[in-house]
């Protein structure tokens, strides 16, 4: 395993962390899938300890993943363990049945000790407004809260978690303002929207983390036309069909040909294009077993510059259509 710092913070990240959301659960907000289907909590514990052993010291969880219950796991098997970094997000919240978001002061000093509590730890290496828009930066209570946190010493660094298709807006809020110490944003061969936040972003020391680095498993080269997923695992209504089709299409025709020149997976070669970008701290693919620890922290090739670049001319040539059917699924 490879190590970055994380922009100018001191904190030292293997290139692959462990996306914690999928050992939540099937977690349901009324009728509203949040996670990736069932998960055996044993079959996690398994996962996390697997990935210490391979070097991992990146874990990113959320409050809301299982409603907890991602967190609580973390928290059983890591607990306080110094040499392991932690990372979760405040602000989605499940409220009388409903998924709302609160970035009130009162609300983010609230549940950032619930998440130490379930983290069993003293301090959060690195806490991220999970969903936060313009109104809510510009209303200042959320900053506030995180300010304050950090004077307490009950997080260490502080960022936010980008909006997956309009990153911008609140990315200049931060860098414009100077507050905050990192991003993390959508980033892989189909999601290329993010690249001039993460060009800014670098040049001014802020440290990426790329989520969705396999968006939703389509790049992983598991996923067929003929795949179906359960009612509680939240890519049953946003992977359509027409988006799963549409998308083999374009990686059969024209991005998985490149795996025979590197003689990698198709995973491997997506993971390679996004630790491939300049300013790039740590991908997060989700994790829920041992074989997927495994696989997701196997030696990556390394990308000629050419064929990075031809990588990045899909994103309008060819990825356009998708990402639009893909926002609008939500």
């Amino acid at each position: 395993m490879q190590y970055r710092k994380f922009g100018q913070t001191d904190l030292l990240v293997s290139e692959t962390g462990f996306g914690a959301w999928a050992i939540g659960g099937g977690a349901m907000v009324g009728t509203t899938p949040i996670g990736w289907g069932d998960a055996d909590d044993a079959v996690s514990e398994k996962a996390i300890t697997t990935a210490l052993d391979v070097g991992i010291n990146f874990f990113d969880t959320a409050d809301i993943y299982g409603l907890g219950h991602s967190e609580s796991l973390i928290g059983k098997t890591i607990g306080n363990r110094p040499d392991v970094l932690v990372a979760t997000k405040v602000g989605n919240v499940a409220r009388d049945g409903q998924f709302t978001v609160d970035y009130s002061n009162n609300y983010i000093m609230a549940a950032c000790e619930e998440s130490l509590r379930r983290l069993k730890r003293e301090s959060i290496d690195y806490y991220q407004l999970h969903t936060a828009r313009m109104a809510h930066l510009q209303q200042g209570d959320c900053l506030e809260a995180m300010e304050r946190l950090q004077q307490q010493g009950k997080i260490r660094y502080w960022g936010i978690s980008l909006n997956t298709f309009y990153p911008d807006a609140e990315a200049s809020f931060f860098m414009d303002n100077q507050i905050g110490h990192g991003f993390q944003l959508v980033w892989n061969l189909m999601n290329q929207r993010a690249a001039g936040v993460i060009e800014r972003a670098a040049a001014k020391g802020y440290g990426l983390i790329a989520r969705m680095p396999l968006q939703f498993g389509l790049l992983t080269g598991k996923i067929s036309r003929t795949t179906h997923f359960a009612d509680n695992d939240h890519r049953n209504g946003r992977l359509t069909p027409t988006i799963i089709d549409t998308t083999l299409s374009v990686l059969e025709n024209k991005v998985w040909p490149l795996c025979e020149r590197y003689d990698c997976s198709p995973m491997a070669l997506a993971m390679a294009f996004v630790m491939g970008t300049p300013g790039i701290s740590v991908q997060i693919p989700g994790i829920r077993t041992p074989q997927q620890t495994i696989d997701n922290s196997a030696a990556l090739p390394i990308l000629q510059k050419e064929d990075w670049q031809y990588l990045c001319s899909l994103a309008s040539a060819d990825w356009t259509k998708v990402m639009e059917m893909i926002e609008k699924q939500g």
